[in-house]
């Protein structure tokens, strides 16, 4: 406590760089770092909800999971291949 409020009172705040605006709370990246974190708590709450709720095996809802992260890449590269055509040579 006492550390912080020398900090404050010498000013030694002044010395320090700011936070670059890539690295800022409103930036691209750390947005999408919230959405990450958002959709990791979705997955924890539907594994919780298969397996406490509908009984589903701890393998069973990995593999429900494993099977919707295979089936959701397979339409995204669908339709990107149809929005993309053959521009994009991978």
């Amino acid at each position: 406590k006492a550390a912080f409020i020398n900090f404050i009172s010498d000013e030694e705040w002044k010395s320090i760089e700011p936070v670059s605006s890539w690295f800022g709370p409103s930036s691209f990246l750390m947005s999408s770092m919230s959405a990450l974190f958002k959709l990791s708590m979705w997955i924890r709450h539907g594994h919780g909800y298969l397996t406490e709720n509908l009984g589903i095996p701890v393998w069973g809802s990995y593999a429900v999971f494993g099977l919707a992260t295979l089936f959701l890449g397979m339409v995204l590269g669908l339709v990107s291949e149809e929005i993309l055509g053959a521009e994009c040579d991978f």
